[in-house]
């Protein structure tokens, strides 16, 4: 059977265009991929279309649309995840619209299909004392707490996206001074992060503890699982949680949602409170643009706002004179 036009395309659009002419990373080539493994598995099963039948053609704004509503209503995504996988199909007609002209009025309609609006999350992040109490947690007496002691340290200092922290290796560490450590952030853009004293002397001490600081492991991963393999973002996920959980079992008080993520808008928010600007602060996160490091801003007036609120509840004022009372003040008005 002769191979349709969608698939060809598709499949140089995955394995081609993505990796060798856009240098996307592995980890945002596959989320592209799931979001078209959703698009065939929905013609095929809803739609009742043969894969090996379904031509470009055949994905039309009717179609896309309603695979965008069955993405919100029958696997209730969020609305953000919805603009990310709109935004994947985007870029694919971007790229079908140029290879092959007979579709130019079919891929322009799509990429008129608008994005969905949603409402702006707030930054959800640690005060110095929870940050600390988490920090404690791991007990340093034995093997695995001292590298959880170092993962959890290396995740705030760095203010690194949990795939950044797991593609660490040993040698992506710099212990002399500056000591600092390289990051391989989104589109791999890299980007050198200093580090605090304290967490060079961990740093330090594990890598030696670990073998890590010979030269024929510096390939090896930082943070490795029992097996001796790169932990994964799952993993870090549990090694947090486990730790956040022993906080909430000394403070009941403490709910709040920890994520690895929380790590990283907890250090841009104290980078902000320090008085560090958000064009440092952009490149210390790896942000593309300083409107995204912003929320950081917005997020410590909002803060100020409300202390400002409990402290306006529970103070009185005098009573202030009113300028209608003034006799000669409205006379010199009217004269005016």
């Amino acid at each position: 059977m002769k191979p349709t036009d969608l698939s060809v395309h598709l499949t140089a659009f995955l394995t081609h265009h993505l990796a060798a002419q856009r240098n996307l990373s592995p980890n945002t080539i596959r989320a592209y991929r799931d979001t078209f493994t959703l698009l065939l598995r929905y013609c095929r099963d809803r739609r009742g279309i043969a894969l090996e039948r379904l031509c470009l053609k055949q994905v039309d704004v009717p179609l896309v649309e309603a695979f965008l509503d069955h993405l919100e209503q029958d696997r209730e995504v969020s609305i953000r995840t919805r603009n990310y996988r709109l935004a994947a199909l985007h870029a694919f007609f971007r790229y079908v619209q140029s290879e092959v002209p007979d579709h130019l009025l079919q891929c322009q309609r799509i990429l008129a299909i608008p994005l969905r609006r949603h409402s702006r999350t707030t930054v959800d992040y640690l005060t110095k004392e929870d940050l600390a109490r988490i920090l404690a947690q791991p007990d340093v007496r034995t093997g695995a707490g001292r590298r959880d002691a170092v993962l959890l340290s290396v995740l705030y200092d760095t203010g690194a996206r949990v795939q950044e922290l797991v593609d660490i290796s040993a040698g992506d560490v710099r212990l002399d001074a500056p000591a600092q450590i390289r990051l391989f952030g989104k589109g791999r853009k890299v980007r050198a992060v200093p580090l605090m004293d304290a967490t060079t002397r961990l740093l330090g001490d594990y890598l030696r503890e670990c073998g890590l600081v010979r030269p024929e492991r510096l390939e090896q991963p930082l943070f490795q699982n029992r097996r001796g393999d790169r932990l994964s973002r799952w993993g870090v996920r549990y090694i947090l949680d486990k730790h956040v959980e022993a906080v909430r079992r000394e403070h009941p008080g403490f709910s709040q949602k920890v994520t690895p993520h929380t790590f990283r808008h907890t250090k841009g928010m104290h980078l902000l409170q320090s008085g560090v600007s958000l064009e440092v602060i952009r490149d210390f996160l790896g942000h593309e643009h300083v409107l995204t490091t912003q929320i950081y801003a917005r997020a410590n007036l909002e803060m100020k706002r409300k202390a400002l609120e409990q402290a306006t509840d529970t103070t009185t004022f005098p009573d202030i004179p009113s300028w209608k009372n003034d006799r000669s003040l409205i006379e010199w008005l009217r004269a005016l």
